[in-house]
């Protein structure tokens, strides 16, 4: 595996992913019961966006830097804006915090964090960044076989976080997909999130296809695109395919993506929110 988050820190993707994310863990917080959160491909939980790696693709400047600084009505991009100015204090946004850090300060002192992490030196600089903290456990290996090894989980409310590379490109949406049915098998109840990329949007439909015939009542799609979907090298946009998601999640990104696109897009850019599946 070669891919290294550092390059892409920050950038319209993460926007998305991480303002989905926070919206699911506030609203497993509107209960006062625990919950359990698993991110299968953790990375090393925080960025430098002055760092060379970052630097070199400048993506934040576009991404969260953009972000950061537009005008919302939206409450989930609210509380995204609120999450990096609390890990960039002195109002310089250099800090980019990953899932893991952005789960970890959503979380309340019961509320458990599993991390996996494929690649020996993020895992290991996760472990450290998180050494102190004994609501986070944090392990180096395969994130699809945690899903497997960890579920179902104690306490039985949570969410599960997959947030996969592609290195394999379209062949990882069929792991994906498996890996999603043996999730809901071992615990149905759960919500799952499954980021993935959007190149060109015509190459999704045999994924989407089958992610509708998952067995769950419940399945959501929200992408944002920054530009048209007509490229198969470039990153045109995202999406999150949402397992179980909770009431009202809808209605909040509905009222965010079309800022998102006003802030972050270029000529092409749009934005869609679909069920798949509501029963």
């Amino acid at each position: 595996m070669n891919y290294r988050h550092a390059f892409h820190a920050g950038n319209h993707a993460d926007v998305l992913k991480h303002i989905v994310l926070l919206a699911l863990l506030d609203a497993l917080k509107r209960k006062p019961t625990p919950f359990f959160v698993l991110d299968t491909h953790a990375g090393r939980g925080r960025y430098d966006l002055h760092d060379a790696a970052a630097r070199r693709t400048a993506e934040a400047d576009s991404g969260v830097a953009r972000a950061l600084g537009m005008g919302t009505q939206s409450a989930a991009i609210g509380r995204y804006q609120q999450a990096i100015r609390a890990c960039n204090p002195d109002g310089h946004l250099r800090m980019y915090p990953g899932s893991p850090v952005l789960a970890a300060m959503a979380m309340r002192a019961d509320d458990r964090l599993f991390c996996r992490e494929a690649q020996p030196d993020e895992a290991r600089a996760l472990a450290t960044l998180f050494a102190r903290d004994g609501r986070v456990h944090v392990q180096a290996g395969d994130g699809w076989a945690a899903i497997k090894a960890l579920l179902p989980p104690t306490p039985r409310r949570g969410l599960v976080l997959i947030d996969p590379p592609y290195e394999a490109q379209l062949l990882e949406f069929d792991t994906a997909l498996a890996a999603l049915d043996e999730g809901l098998r071992r615990w149905p109840q759960g919500i799952y999130a499954l980021w993935y990329p959007i190149k060109r949007r015509r190459d999704l439909q045999p994924f989407l296809r089958g992610a509708a015939k998952l067995p769950c009542t419940q399945i959501l799609l929200a992408e944002l695109l920054v530009r048209a979907d007509d490229s198969p090298l470039r990153l045109n946009g995202s999406g999150m395919l949402l397992l179980n998601p909770p009431w009202k999640l809808d209605e909040e990104l509905a009222a965010a993506l079309p800022e998102l696109v006003r802030a972050l897009g270029e000529a092409g850019a749009g934005q869609r929110m679909e069920w798949l599946r509501q029963e």
